[in-house]
């Protein structure tokens, strides 16, 4: 009966056949180790006018795609009202500034003149007063003056007294605080007011403060403006920024100086090159992304790139040359320790390897493995690869 059971698993082993695989080989060259991303591209320098008060456009002297020069007058906003609130603003100061100076000299002068009229007749009245009394004690010694005469003449005095009194703290301290602080306000409010609407006039003749383009023109000559409304955007478009959005695990592979590539849909035969110029500081959310968002400056003196456009945005985060590759897929982990397969006379042997840098389609073999090794890949089949196993390569 062992016989029998013996002959019975021998056609079993004798179907057992090499496990068919395909196969890659170590190479030298170049490895990127990227993150690959999106961004957004805006100019360096960028300039945004808008309209400082409702009104209408009177003059629109460029249309958008314009190169324009610095100082050039651009667009003319009908500035009518806002010169009339400039005058009026003018001539509440003058009477701010007038009203100021009285207070530094205690009146207007014909109110000066008054109060020096006021105090000399106070003054003779005072003296008057101080004669009668005098004259009044000296009778009333000699019995020719009742006391009732000399009260009367004492309560003259005092009452011509705090005449004078009155006068001189008038001329002395003309207005008080509040009456000062009250001025002052007028003063700043009227200062602040022609201060704005000379700051309106001048936004209401739009000029280009630099060299560059005309990217940005949403209003047509004649159209009626809201405060704020965006009038035009001009750039200068030899320099873009681009500003790229990594998603949060990434974040932590990006240092200031690391190399970018920036490509754009509309020109697929086109690359930008730049280098990052901040790494983010912070995480937002984008859409259904956390991000951080980092800069770079590129290049862009054909002004082929144009500002507002989606781009497509290749960080750079280590580069190696001249270094041991071979395909992401034939390295495999074993608690976190990369091996391959070796293939060698048509045997699979594990080797353990030290791997470094790594993208999508390959792995950089630090050591373990020599140049042109043959290693398997995935097999042909359901049979797994085991060390020992005899392969057969298949394209």
């Amino acid at each position: 009966m062992g016989v029998v059971a013996a002959l019975a698993l021998v056609p079993v082993f004798i179907r057992q056949g090499p496990i068919r695989i395909r196969t890659t080989t170590v190479e030298r060259g170049s490895i990127r180790s990227l993150i690959s991303t999106n961004g957004k591209v805006e100019p360096i320098r960028n300039f945004e006018a808008h309209s400082p008060v409702p009104t209408v456009v009177r003059r629109l002297l460029v249309k958008e795609g314009d190169h324009v020069r610095r100082g050039q007058l651009l667009l003319q906003l009908d500035d009518g009202d806002l010169r009339s609130q400039a005058a009026r603003a003018q001539a509440q100061m003058k009477a701010a500034q007038a009203n100021d100076a009285d207070l530094s000299t205690g009146g207007t002068r014909e109110e000066m003149l008054t109060l020096d009229s006021q105090l000399i007749k106070a003054h003779a009245a005072r003296d008057a007063a101080q004669r009668n009394l005098d004259a009044l004690r000296r009778l009333s010694q000699q019995g020719a003056a009742s006391a009732g005469e000399v009260k009367q003449a004492e309560d003259d005095l005092q009452r011509t007294q705090a005449d004078v009194t009155l006068l001189e703290q008038k001329k002395k301290d003309r207005y008080s605080q509040p009456e000062v602080a009250k001025v002052q306000a007028q003063g700043a409010e009227a200062q602040a007011a022609f201060d704005a609407a000379e700051n309106a006039l001048q936004k209401s003749s739009v000029r280009a403060p630099f060299d560059g383009v005309v990217y940005t023109l949403p209003v047509k000559q004649g159209a009626y403006v809201q405060t704020g409304d965006l009038l035009l955007q001009v750039g200068d478009l030899s320099q873009m920024l681009v500003r790229t959005f990594v998603d949060e695990p990434d974040i932590g592979r990006l240092a200031p100086g690391q190399k970018i590539e920036v490509t754009w849909d509309a020109l697929p035969d086109r690359v930008w090159k730049g280098s990052v110029s901040t790494i983010p500081a912070t995480v937002k959310l984008r859409g259904s992304r956390n991000v951080g968002e980092v800069t770079c400056t590129v290049d862009n003196h054909d002004l082929r790139l144009l500002p507002n456009v989606n781009v497509g945005v290749t960080v750079i985060t280590a580069e190696r040359s001249q270094v041991l590759t071979v395909r992401r897929e034939a390295v495999r982990m074993d608690d976190a320790k990369p091996y391959v397969y070796q293939v060698e006379d048509g045997v699979l042997k594990r080797r353990e390897v030290q791997v470094s840098l790594q993208n999508l389609t390959r792995v950089e073999i630090a050591s373990g493995l020599p140049e042109n090794a043959v290693v398997a890949l995935a097999p042909v089949g359901p049979k797994p690869l085991t060390d020992g196993a005899r392969v057969k390569v298949v394209p």
